[in-house]
């Protein structure tokens, strides 16, 4: 048996995928499959730029934010990926095609409502004009200035704009897109780093079974991706600074997974802090773990990297 998962760690450090199985840390209670539109919301944005550095933004169409301006947005519905969706809200919302470049940000307000934030590109199409407002929008239009000289339906795309535009001229992470691998809930496969100052690197390990990287449940309570974490090193922070900003690897999805669930795997990597010179991770979170000593050079540089070059997750 091999000491490390060395083929799930290459996939997830690449944004790829892996297979979620039926092991899982802190197994959850039996509970109804996750479905869209019953125990989960997941909200699909876009960014769009065009050849002269516009930014694609639509007038919104809904009695609530009537007249005001976003981005393009909407509701995942059942039966569709993650990028068919993001692709439909453009669509409906704009009149143009899109392909996917990355997703730029996981943003999350429990892991019952979570919004996937896409940075894309038109394809084809062509604008919504005000001769052709429906029910999903009035208008679209390519705005070359500043967005807060609009009426906007909320000031949350603002940073989201920032970071687009950050990442355009300077990638701060690989293109990561959703892979389509079924999950049946909700869930992190954990990549926990422990960095030591003299080079040393450690990642947390369940001790039963083949190794893996542990799978989380995160349930479909409003309680947040970053609390399944917290709870796990609760047993073996103690009074050292808590875990760094979560950055996501990868996502897993696949619509009409077994039993009608529209699950998501997030594949996260955080660290606990850096070590200093000759001193040991700390004690791992009960017997069920154990810390795995990277020595590999090109691996160890490979997590390093990624644990500064993630999509980053919002809460």
């Amino acid at each position: 048996m091999e000491e490390a998962p060395v083929a799930e760690l290459d996939a997830v450090l690449d944004g790829g995928g892996w297979e979620v199985g039926s092991s899982f840390e802190d197994p959850p209670q039996p509970t109804s499959p996750i479905r869209l539109g019953k125990n989960v919301c997941y909200v699909v944005l876009a960014v769009l730029f065009n050849e002269e550095d516009r930014v694609l933004l639509v007038q919104e169409a809904k009695p609530e934010c009537h007249g005001k301006w976003y981005l393009p947005a909407g509701r995942m519905e059942p039966g569709e990926s993650i990028v068919a969706a993001m692709r439909r809200e453009v669509k409906e919302e704009s009149g143009l095609e899109c392909e996917p470049l990355t997703l730029l940000a996981l943003e999350e307000r429990g892991p019952a409502w979570i919004r996937f934030v896409f940075l894309a590109r038109p394809t084809g199409g062509a604008l919504k004009t005000e001769a052709e407002a429906d029910a999903e929008s009035l208008q679209a239009a390519w705005w070359a200035g500043d967005p807060r000289a609009l009426p906007l339906r909320a000031p949350d795309i603002l940073p989201l704009l920032e970071l687009a535009a950050r990442y355009r001229r300077c990638p701060a992470h690989p293109p990561t897109l959703p892979r389509e691998l079924p999950c049946p809930r909700l869930c992190l496969r954990l990549l926990l780093a422990c960095p030591g100052s003299d080079g040393h690197l450690w990642v947390l390990l369940p001790t039963a079974g083949p190794p893996r990287l542990p799978l989380l449940p995160c349930g479909a309570a409003p309680a947040g991706l970053r609390v399944p974490v917290l709870r796990l090193l609760r047993g073996c922070l103690g009074p050292a600074p808590p875990p760094g900003p979560m950055g996501l690897l990868g996502l897993q999805h696949r619509a009409g997974g077994a039993g009608g669930a529209d699950g998501v795997c997030f594949n996260v990597v955080l660290s606990i802090g850096t070590r200093s010179p000759g001193a040991e991770p700390p004690e791992p979170p009960g017997p069920g773990f154990r810390w795995w000593h990277v020595e590999e050079q090109s691996l160890k540089g490979r997590i390093l990297q990624r644990l500064r070059t993630a999509v980053p997750v919002r809460s």
